[in-house]
């Protein structure tokens, strides 16, 4: 890091807690068995967070580290090109006994599937995350709801263990922040955000690279999906207590017929989103036979982690999701009865 780019702020992090994370670091991490994990069907803030961390252990002489994510071993498109992608291994060839786990933007071990014995067995952890839904799993948690990315939280510990940003680490916590901020476009981007991201440039980065690799490149396919996606899109102007929701959904058999990959439909929420006539956003993505991952977006006016929380899932204010079972129509009829003039900001 360079000295004429400001600091890190401290967060809600209390002091005692980076220091036992840092402790804890020093005292298992050299000649140790080292894993890192992310939550199911990884997104930019959760692998490169993670692979930015191991990147910064293994600046520190870290040797025997793997890197892994539950659920199908698959690292989506935009992210193939991502430093420190040679130290992910799959959920299953994974060491079942570390001395050291690190978990990564995960608010609760259900987001862990498998993988969340492995806490049980490792002799020490540490949860790194940024959702004010988190549930409080693990021995040292680093959990700060201001942060506006896992990595932000990421950084500060790599500094405090005396780890320099080199232009690998900083691709992957520049990835992080953009993707978690929507390129720097929503409310969670603050100057603490702009001056981590002075500090990650400063290595040497291209951000327009970057973001051509990560926001504007997508197969042909995947914008015809979008197409039929959004033609099916309903407007429900007096859901949420009149402020408005808008909702769509995806199956498996529009993948199917456009030859998509399901990460394609992670990017499907920001078109949603722009409707002009509504607060709340939903794209309901079928993973199988009755069973939906649930996007859902605010603008402002409406909590959407409470009514994600409500529905066994989380995330955050403006941000969060939940899994959903039935058809489209009875997942919408359940979060429509949730959204609630309560669950408004």
């Amino acid at each position: 890091m360079t000295d004429t780019v400001a600091r890190p702020v401290p967060g809600a992090i209390a002091d005692e807690d980076w220091a036992a994370a840092v402790a804890t670091v020093r005292e298992y991490a050299p000649g140790g068995r080292v894993l890192l994990i992310c939550h199911v069907n990884p997104d930019g803030d959760a692998l490169g967070s993670m692979l930015g961390f191991a990147l910064g252990l293994r600046r520190l002489g870290v040797h025997d580290l793997q890197a892994t994510f539950p659920g199908e071993f698959e690292v989506p498109a935009p992210f193939t090109a991502m430093p420190g992608l040679d130290l992910l291994v799959a959920a299953d060839a994974v060491t079942t006994d570390p001395d050291l786990v690190l978990v990564f933007d995960v608010a609760a071990e259900s987001r862990m599937g498998a993988l969340a014995g492995v806490l049980d067995r490792a002799r020490a952890s540490v949860v790194l995350d940024h959702h004010a839904s988190n549930t409080g799993f693990g021995g040292v948690r680093l959990v700060d709801p201001a942060a506006a990315a896992t990595s932000v939280v990421v950084e500060e510990l790599l500094d405090r263990l005396d780890v320099p940003l080199d232009a690998e680490i900083a691709e992957c916590l520049y990835i992080a922040l953009a993707t978690d901020t929507g390129s720097f476009r929503f409310d969670m981007t603050t100057p603490r955000v702009h001056e981590m991201a002075a500090r990650l440039i400063a290595t040497g980065l291209r951000p327009a690279e970057i973001s051509r690799r990560i926001f504007d490149s997508r197969p042909f396919g995947a914008m015809k999906l979008f197409a039929d996606v959004l033609a099916r899109a309903e407007l429900e102007p007096g859901a949420a207590g009149g402020l408005g929701m808008v909702w769509t959904y995806a199956t498996l058999d529009d993948l199917a017929r456009h030859g998509q990959r399901p990460y394609v439909l992670d990017a499907l929420i920001d078109p949603v989103r722009c409707v002009a006539e509504v607060d709340v956003s939903v794209v309901v993505k079928q993973v199988a036979d009755g069973e939906w991952a649930v996007s859902l977006r605010s603008k402002g006016a409406v909590d959407v982690s409470a009514v994600a929380v409500t529905l066994g899932g989380g995330g955050h204010r403006l941000a969060a999701g939940f899994t959903g079972h039935g058809t489209p129509s009875e997942v919408i009829k359940t979060l429509r009865e949730q959204l609630t003039p309560e669950k408004r900001i």
